[in-house]
């Protein structure tokens, strides 16, 4: 089967020999024991060569079917190359949620979790907090079958470990029963009132995102999703914190349709149609853009933002828009959240590679004091030496590494080059 050479965005132009779409764990097996270099590619969200190899690369969108539900342990289990939008529509429709989406339906469940992908809420964890077993295909083609109860010595290694541990095959997850959601928007918050009420904005709904593009000292959206009944018709503050409430949907983007998004103004729906941002069916975002994001700590998370402000007239001309989110602790090693509640500051470029070259570096030291962890999937600059230090428990996921996989099978330049050989 002739598979893409690029990703997602057509920004990245993966090097790898051969790309392969096994249907099976049989044929999966086959490419890992013939191969001596292999990695798994998701739905191409990554933009850098975080995925990549020399080798051989795997992509499982063709082992993506949902298996069972466990209605007495609360969990689900499915082919990991299944998607979001795919997972989530199963779910509902046997009466069963998750806790959380990211913004886009269409990113694999095994490559969200990998990376540390997440959506927003203060008491929401990343994607991968939801995983409670993962089978792993390891070098040799056989299936490691790892579980959050079954092997805690090495579990919470093994969920975010950007694929250097071995090819997920399945994945387990919690869930919960199915509830509905309301998304309300309001235009036009200025900076001053929202920072000055961060934890109070943050913490007013399920998941709340903030968006700017930096052009007006204001956040032009802020998108307030709240867990409610399906007959919720009250009505929503005209006023929040000097943003007004939108009287139709929006897109985050300026200029984009709203028919791309789920549905706002406050009329509740399925958790699944309204925690992402973005609809399954249609294209997400802009497509042709780059992407960067940085977490850094829930308790400096305004002096951070303050500290992007200052950059704003340079960052402007260069952005389609900024998404600020908030994200619980966890204590997965590798996690971008790993034993602090975060914040993340996203970044949505123009396809202008020379300029987000050169702001990246300018946005990272002014991130520098608060220790900013980047989205393993997306652009940075930060150097290797600096970012070991902000994983405390690297070590122990080098063990891990080289204990499951001492040929080095799974890793990569990019692997290597940011965890040490």
């Amino acid at each position: 089967m002739n598979e893409p050479s690029q990703n997602w965005a057509k920004c990245y132009e993966y090097g790898a020999a051969r790309i392969h779409s096994p249907a099976s764990v049989d044929q999966l097996r086959q490419i890992v024991q013939s191969s001596p270099k292999v990695r798994a590619l998701g739905t191409r969200h990554s933009f850098n060569g975080l995925p990549d190899t020399e080798g051989d690369l795997v992509h499982l969108g063709r082992m993506s079917r949902p298996l069972a539900i466990d209605r007495e342990r609360m969990t689900v289990t499915a082919e990991a190359g299944i998607r979001y939008g795919e997972l989530g529509a199963y779910l509902e429709a046997n009466g069963f949620a998750l806790a959380n989406l990211a913004s886009l339906p269409h990113i694999s469940v095994a490559g969200a979790c990998s990376t540390a992908t997440h959506g927003s809420g203060d008491r929401n964890g990343n994607l991968a907090t939801s995983v409670c077993g993962v089978d792993l295909m390891v070098a040799d083609g056989s299936i490691v079958q790892l579980g959050r109860n079954e092997t805690p010595e090495t579990f919470d290694g093994a969920v975010v470990a950007l694929g250097a541990l071995g090819i997920a095959v399945r994945v387990t997850l919690d869930i919960l029963p199915t509830f509905a959601v309301r998304q309300d928007v309001y235009e036009d918050m200025p900076f001053d009132e929202a920072l000055g009420h961060f934890d109070e904005t943050m913490s007013s709904g399920y998941s709340v995102s903030l968006f700017t593009d930096w052009t007006a000292p204001c956040f032009n959206q802020v998108w307030r999703k709240r867990a409610t009944s399906p007959d919720d018709d009250s009505p929503a503050e005209p006023e929040f914190f000097g943003g007004r409430l939108a009287a139709h949907d929006l897109n985050p983007i300026k200029g984009s349709s709203p028919e791309n998004c789920t549905t706002q103004t406050g009329i509740p729906g399925r958790w699944n149609d309204r925690l992402n941002h973005f609809r399954m069916e249609f294209t997400p975002s802009v497509g042709d853009e780059l992407q960067s994001e940085y977490l850094v700590p829930r308790s400096r998370a305004v002096e951070a933002l303050r500290a992007v402000q200052l950059l704003a007239d340079q960052i402007a001309p260069h952005l389609y828009l900024t998404e600020v989110r908030s994200i619980a602790a966890d204590r997965m090693w590798l996690s971008t959240a790993y034993a602090r509640d975060s914040v993340a500051i996203h970044f949505t470029w123009k396809k202008e590679w020379d300029a987000v070259h050169d702001l990246m570096p300018l946005i990272e030291a002014a991130l520098a004091p608060y220790e900013p962890r980047p989205h393993w999937g997306k652009l940075f600059t930060i150097v290797p030496a600096v970012l070991r230090e902000r994983y405390p428990r690297l070590h122990d996921f080098h063990s891990l590494a080289k204990s499951m996989d001492p040929a080095g099978k799974f890793r990569n330049a990019f692997v290597d080059g940011l965890l040490g050989s």
